[in-house]
């Protein structure tokens, strides 16, 4: 019986000595805290060059024919619903639509990009859309949780709950890259980042984060595009001063417009003007 009775106590000091430790490591998680990292990313090298870490496509000297067609799209992963990745290309189509030399936009659907797809996959969307150039959208997104000593204490009937500031820091790089379908080449690309920082409890974490993530992208894509507005002007100075790096053909009926044609509108106001005044100069 004496036995019986020390294993009793024996196990009970066990169980207590382990509920002990349990709660020991349970305030050392809470109060010592601990960070995490979340990624999101898509890339336009994995997508266009899959498998390989070197370049296999030799590009070509683009031929543009005015005025373009352009494709706008994302590349295939990450987690950005369809309706979020469709409001931010619509945002990046309205910089292509102010230039004269460009003809339509395509906003094409995730479904259609094939993960790894390469050109291949743009060649297909090329038939499938009839474009000539696409705008591919990448993105990389990392959230550092660290959880740090700031707490609240919420009292109720019960007692009190102490809830665990966290410090969020959600830095984000948006990334366009303009390629010409059919002879592999980059045309140029417009990156844009932003750093957003945040606090939040356990409590509502997982909504801060969301709601620092789409803070973070609209950001990122307010200086993209800023960038790509300036890229795009470069490009048209580029073909102007380069004509060996780009060939520019004009499709039948456009004849440039925007401010080259309001050049050659002036320069044949001009000749007009000249042939009159010659005109009566022989008269008289």
């Amino acid at each position: 019986m004496k036995c019986q009775r020390y294993m009793v106590i024996l196990i009970g000091i066990c169980c207590v000595s382990i509920i002990g430790l349990s709660s020991c490591a349970t305030l050392d998680t809470l109060f010592t805290g601990s960070d995490s990292t979340k990624r999101h990313s898509t890339s336009v090298l994995n997508y266009l060059y899959p498998n390989t870490t070197d370049h296999i496509e030799q590009p070509s000297i683009p031929r543009l024919e005015l005025p373009l067609k352009v494709g706008v799209a994302f590349v295939p992963g990450g987690d950005l619903s369809a309706a979020e990745k469709m409001d931010l290309m619509k945002q990046i189509s309205q910089e292509f639509r102010q230039f004269n030399f460009v003809k339509s936009i395509e906003l094409i659907p995730s479904d259609y990009l094939v993960y790894q797809g390469s050109f291949a996959n743009l060649d297909q969307i090329r038939t499938m859309y009839g474009i000539d150039v696409i705008a591919l959208i990448s993105y990389d997104q990392v959230q550092h949780t660290d959880q740090g000593l700031l707490s609240v204490t919420y009292w109720t009937l019960v007692g009190a709950y102490v809830f665990k500031g966290e410090k969020n820091d959600t830095s984000t790089m948006m990334d366009t890259a303009v390629y010409d379908i059919a002879s592999r080449k980059m045309l140029f690309r417009a990156p844009g980042t932003s750093s957003v920082k945040g606090k939040a409890t356990p409590v509502n974490l997982s909504e801060q984060l969301r709601e620092d993530s789409l803070n973070g992208f609209n950001l990122a894509v307010e200086k993209m595009v800023a960038n790509l507005q300036l890229q795009l002007e470069l490009f048209k100075e580029k073909v102007k001063e380069s004509p060996e790096e780009v060939v520019i053909v004009h499709k039948l009926g456009y004849s440039g417009g925007g401010s080259m044609g309001l050049v050659y509108v002036t320069l044949i106001l001009g000749l007009v003007g000249l042939l009159a005044c010659l005109s009566k100069t022989k008269r008289s």
